[in-house]
């Protein structure tokens, strides 16, 4: 009998150890770049990450993220290892079952807010009443939107969604199909500057953090992995700051719009921080919150517990600022 429980011991120990090796056998990353994300560009562009990996056999591949909405999509369907969102859409993917943690702060932006044409006589958030608004859901330009409802007595029952991609409700606004938008920059700079559409409703506070996400079975597979590739969007960021003109040719290189559309779109953008906690911790509880408020998340759901689950600032703990 002991004979026989050694060789049961000995099969189960080779079958962990087995399992540990497989797990750390990693041969590929898979990371979004976005143009809301503009840190994200300068890591691509310098090859930051192929030429750290490039000692450990381990491939790295891009995926662009047309938005929060996207990078969530990828991230659960482990098309995506690393994604870029804002902080509050990360929150609601969390909720809803999305296995993932919020690490790293690549910016804080003013990334969102409402825009209409000059002829559609909307100025305030009440004149939104029974009009048509373009929104990508998901998404932090549809959590301000919802949260600028509410705030002015409405909800999305008194208006109507266009549900389209960012910069498909950019088109659908230009055209006349809806009356107004929830836009995102670079998109929405360029109504701005290019059409001159107008940003009726600005609020930054309620733009929420842009946040970079990693898969949550990656992160306790490969801890070490995920540490240095923050440490690599440490030097990104850096480079960021320290050569704004190399960051505004790197944005305008992979969204093809104009030198003042880019330039409009960074002076919304704050890059100095770069540690996940407190602060994004309190931002996106009061979206989250606000969420529940107006019905976007269910009234049971422990909005507080479910952001602490969410953010995980061990991995950047050496981080400086």
């Amino acid at each position: 009998m002991k004979s026989l429980l050694g060789i049961a011991l000995g099969a189960l120990m080779s079958v962990t150890a087995l399992g540990q090796a497989l797990a750390a056998d990693l041969s590929e990353i898979r990371i979004d770049w976005a143009t809301y994300n503009p840190v994200s560009l300068i890591l691509k562009n310098d090859g930051l990450l192929e030429k750290e990996f490039e000692k450990d056999g381990i491939k790295v591949t891009w995926v662009q993220s047309a938005g929060s909405n996207k990078a969530l999509e990828f991230l659960n369907a482990s098309s995506l290892d690393f994604g870029s969102t804002a902080g509050a859409a990360a929150l609601i993917g969390r909720v809803n079952g999305n296995p993932i943690k919020s690490i790293y702060v690549y910016s804080r932006p003013e990334w969102t807010a409402l825009v209409t044409r000059k002829d559609t006589g909307i100025t305030k958030v009440e004149d939104l009443k029974g009009k048509s608004i373009a929104v990508t859901r998901g998404t932090d330009p549809h959590i301000f939107l919802v949260r600028a409802l509410a705030e002015a007595g409405l909800s999305e029952k008194d208006v109507s969604l266009v549900l389209l991609q960012h910069a498909d409700g950019r088109l659908a606004l230009q055209r006349g199909d809806v009356d107004a938008w929830a836009g995102l920059d670079p998109i929405m700079a360029s109504a701005e500057i290019e059409n001159g559409d107008l940003l009726f409703y600005r609020k930054p506070d309620n733009n929420s953090w842009g946040i970079l996400n990693v898969r949550e079975e990656f992160a306790k597979e490969h801890p070490e992995i995920v540490s240095r590739v923050i440490a690599l969007y440490e030097v990104a960021r850096k480079k960021a700051i320290a050569e704004p003109e190399t960051l505004k040719a790197a944005l305008v290189a992979a969204t093809k719009l104009p030198d003042t559309v880019i330039a409009r779109q960074l002076e919304r953008t704050d890059l100095s921080n770069s540690k996940i906690g407190d602060a994004q911790r309190a931002t996106i509880e009061a979206a989250g919150l606000a969420l529940q408020q107006a019905g976007v998340l269910k009234p049971e759901v422990d909005v507080k517990a479910a952001v602490a689950d969410l953010i995980d600032p061990s991995f950047g703990a050496s981080l400086g600022q």
